[in-house]
């Protein structure tokens, strides 16, 4: 994926489809998966790429050539896996099941019952179950991306959704002590405040592209988290850098912070997207950065080069400096004001 920012986004969108190694479609019956544009984009991917499409009653039936198409038991409508196949002409449906796994159908295996392993089954003491199709179609289009066969994604599916189950569902990933970010020992989402070298460290050791974003996050809102998630796209691991509560009332005044930075850090190590964040006092990240030596640098596009003296920090150690667009009506200064008023 580009690591530079779009000039529209629809040719942004086609590009990086075209360069993907694997696509999940998530539909939500909002109407996105309808558009001929994106339709005749994903099928003319789906011919070089793994498409997995997790369809919707109300959404538009998948592209030809899908290589999973994954509906659940009541969007089934009492259809067969296999009659689904040819009716969408996909490589391969598997319709979930639930605690009972996944019937899946391809041309090569037939019809196969996947269950949910027993050790799995043992550990689930819970019964939430939102967001496990979500979860069970993401585990598939990775273990796709990486090159296996359609019933070995379908087994790491079904064991990845039940183990999402067994661990509260959607409520237990909410949990600060159970979600991405810089973890002390007893498991509890921690802020760092000061040196970076270990969590530089510790994050190098994995590979890939080191991503950096910073800011007050005084209140966090869409924007942010727009922000955040698309930088995240553009490597492996994102730290972010928080200013202090003596370094956010330096540039914005006495009255700020709303939120203390250790709660701010906390809000943020909870994010799915987030690997790490870091606590700093100083105006500008230099410092941090420093130490960090990022892959890319972040910031929104509300920002130009020239604002940001840290860019230089950044490309003395072979950075690159993102600006990645905003989006409008979000300012934490704006609903701070409006609460207040």
């Amino acid at each position: 994926m580009t690591a530079r920012p779009p000039t529209t986004s629809f040719p942004l969108r086609t590009r990086v489809l075209h360069q993907a190694r694997a696509i999940c479609v998530a539909d939500y019956g909002r109407g996105v998966t309808a558009h001929a544009g994106i339709r005749g984009i994903l099928g003319d991917v789906a011919a070089r790429v793994p498409v997995v499409w997790d369809p919707h009653p109300r959404g538009a039936p998948p592209v030809p050539g899908c290589r999973l198409v994954t509906p659940n038991e009541a969007e089934a409508q009492g259809r067969s896996a296999e009659t689904m196949r040819e009716q969408w002409q996909a490589d391969a449906v598997c319709v979930t099941l639930g605690s009972r796994g996944a019937m899946v159908a391809t041309e090569d295996d037939g019809t196969v019952l996947v269950a949910v392993p027993s050790t799995v089954m043992a550990a689930s003491g819970r019964s939430d179950t939102c967001g496990a199709g979500d979860r069970f179609a993401v585990a598939a289009t990775l273990a796709l991306a990486d090159g296996h066969a359609v019933v070995p994604a379908v087994t790491a599916a079904v064991e990845a959704a039940g183990r999402f189950v067994a661990a509260g569902g959607a409520v237990g990933v909410s949990s600060p002590a159970e979600c991405g970010g810089y973890r002390g020992a007893a498991g509890e989402a921690t802020a760092v405040i000061g040196d970076v070298t270990e969590i530089r460290d510790r994050l190098r050791s994995r590979g890939g592209r080191l991503v950096a974003t910073g800011g007050c996050f005084d209140l966090l809102h869409t924007g942010h988290v727009r922000l955040l998630h698309q930088a995240r796209q553009l490597g492996d691991a994102l730290v972010v850098l928080v200013n202090s509560d003596s370094s956010v009332r330096a540039l914005k005044g006495p009255d700020r912070p709303v939120m203390a930075d250790v709660d701010r850090a906390r809000v943020l190590a909870a994010l799915a997207c987030v690997d790490a964040v870091v606590i700093f006092d100083e105006s500008s990240p230099e410092q941090q950065l420093e130490r960090l030596r990022p892959d890319v640098w972040v910031k929104g596009g509300d920002y130009t080069e020239a604002d940001l003296p840290e860019a230089a920090v950044v490309r003395r150690h072979g950075g690159e400096v993102v600006l990645l667009p905003t989006v409008a009506g979000y300012s934490s200064s704006n609903l701070i004001a409006a609460m207040r008023s």
